[in-house]
């Protein structure tokens, strides 16, 4: 693993448990091992970091949910979930804690927001044959907010969304 991207690995460790604010480059330099002066010549901002770090989890989400049906996008999210935690979207937990003020930050979820917000309409069209902008925004709404009740509710906060995107799908096909 090279220099770039084991700071960036620790950089999502941390981030998605402590948050950006909560998250100091002496916290990001001892977790990656190195000195601040090599964190700085690799990372740039902390800003930048983080925006790679988004840049990243972006990837690695998209892969995740490359599927044909609404059923297969909540149980790709179980198996996220699973996987990564139940903490909610990085992606806006970090938008909230900069408020949006912050460029590298806020471009980096639009960006992200936007292709997930594409995907999601692709999964529905796939999945009915044909487009429906309602029912991909529903089914949008329902992931959204079952990422973020899992923080509290645990994984069956996906199972419940999952479950209820199965009677809109059912619906939308009549």
């Amino acid at each position: 693993m090279d220099m770039t991207s084991k700071l960036t690995a620790a950089a999502e460790r941390l981030f998605d448990r402590h948050g950006y604010m909560a998250t100091g480059m002496d916290r990001l330099t001892q977790a990656a091992g190195m000195s601040s002066r090599t964190l700085y010549k690799h990372a740039g901002s902390k800003a930048q970091l983080m925006a790679r770090v988004l840049g990243e989890r972006d990837r690695r989400f998209m892969a995740q949910i490359e599927v044909g049906t609404v059923d297969a996008l909540f149980a790709a999210l179980e198996d996220w979930v699973r996987v990564e935690g139940t903490r909610g979207c990085l992606f806006l937990r970090s938008q909230a804690e900069t408020g949006g003020d912050t460029p590298e930050i806020a471009g980096a979820v639009a960006a992200h927001k936007a292709a997930f917000g594409q995907r999601v309409a692709d999964i529905v069209a796939a999945d009915l044959g044909r487009e429906d902008a309602d029912l991909a925004e529903q089914v949008l709404v329902l992931f959204e907010g079952a990422t973020h009740a899992a923080d509290y509710r645990g994984a069956k906060a996906v199972s419940a969304a999952r479950a209820a995107a199965a009677i809109l799908t059912r619906r939308a096909r009549t």
